[in-house]
């Protein structure tokens, strides 16, 4: 049995969709299905069953492996960096996950864990995902500390030679939908585009960036998932690796990226941003990737404007934008 936490998740329902594609049924979905959209994402999957992440929570601290578990891909946690309970972030980002990773090498069970970018804050130590710098990042809100909490334990119990974590960077994709303001800013931008024409970023607060020149590692949930199955089936790669394209691109870039896929001409307002998140904003991100090439991961990571046209076209513009019924 695979099991995918997080599994009716933007990445988790897309790791579900990949096993699937790879010939894997066998998989047991965890996760919380509240008031939300999320459950879409599971429909044209094939999965064995689904858990309540409560339910798996009990299981996984007996004695025995219920599950007859071959792997584990660890997806499930609250990723949005606007949720401010840290107590609530560290309960369900990081002891859970300390479980998890207890079970599965506690029985030699393939294990893969979801960290974040965020770990990263401004960049001032940088976007190096080599152990010896992890001791100086300083996440700039709860959730990038609550990931980062767990891989500073994972390196300090000397666990990280045993299982990958994934340094997930801006991803952009299929069955996103559901994660309301958290929504990438290709899905966004569709959506007012297509409502008025226009599309609006946020203006610049610094000297040394124009307005809509701040910078991201934008990466493509297919690429993402090719180095999820990548990984899967080279489980003596371990260790945490950034997964990004390793290229930052500006807003402006992914503004005209959107507009060249609707066939439109670019129109783009500029608008003030929210005071509150002025002072931990991030202006640039851009993933180092040499680890995972060194650990022999060699495909090619898809162009912005190629990745955003897949997704318009394929996805948001068709009669279901969901993964399992796309391209």
């Amino acid at each position: 049995m695979y099991i995918v936490t997080g599994g009716a998740g933007f990445i988790g329902s897309g790791v579900v969709w990949k096993l699937n594609r790879m010939g894997v049924n066998d998989i047991l979905i965890v996760d919380h299905l509240d008031a939300s959209e999320k459950w879409k994402n599971l429909r044209g999957l094939r999965f064995a069953d689904y858990l309540d992440r409560t339910r798996f929570l009990e299981l996984m601290q007996s004695e025995r492996d219920p599950f007859g578990t071959k792997a584990v891909i660890h997806l499930g946690a609250c990723s949005a960096t606007t949720e401010f309970n840290a107590a609530f972030l560290m309960e369900n980002n990081y002891r859970y996950s300390q479980t998890v990773c207890r079970f599965c090498l506690e029985r030699s069970v393939r294990f893969i864990h979801a960290s974040s970018a965020a770990t990263y804050g401004d960049g001032a130590a940088g976007f190096n995902d080599d152990l010896t710098v992890l001791d100086r990042l300083r996440p700039l809100n709860p959730y990038g500390y609550s990931k980062h909490a767990f891989d500073l334990w994972a390196k300090r119990e000397k666990l990280l030679p045993r299982f990958a974590a994934l340094k997930f960077f801006n991803v952009f994709g299929p069955n996103e939908y559901h994660k309301d303001d958290m929504r990438s800013v290709v899905c966004k931008a569709y959506e007012q585009i297509k409502a008025g024409g226009t599309m609006r970023l946020f203006k610049s607060y610094r000297n040394d960036c124009p307005d809509g020149g701040q910078s991201r590692d934008f990466v493509y949930l297919k690429d993402c998932l090719e180095v999820i199955g990548w990984l899967i089936e080279n489980p003596g790669v371990n260790g945490i690796f950034n997964l990004g394209t390793g290229r930052a691109r500006s807003f402006n870039d992914l503004a005209r990226a959107v507009f060249a896929a609707m066939g439109a001409a670019p129109r783009i307002e500029y608008i003030e941003m929210p005071e509150a998140i002025r002072d931990k904003y991030q202006y640039f991100t851009e993933a180092k990737m040499d680890r995972l090439r060194a650990s022999g991961y060699d495909a090619p990571f898809t162009e912005l404007e190629d990745a955003v046209a897949d997704y318009v076209k394929n996805y948001l513009a068709a009669p279901s934008p969901y993964l399992a019924d796309g391209a």
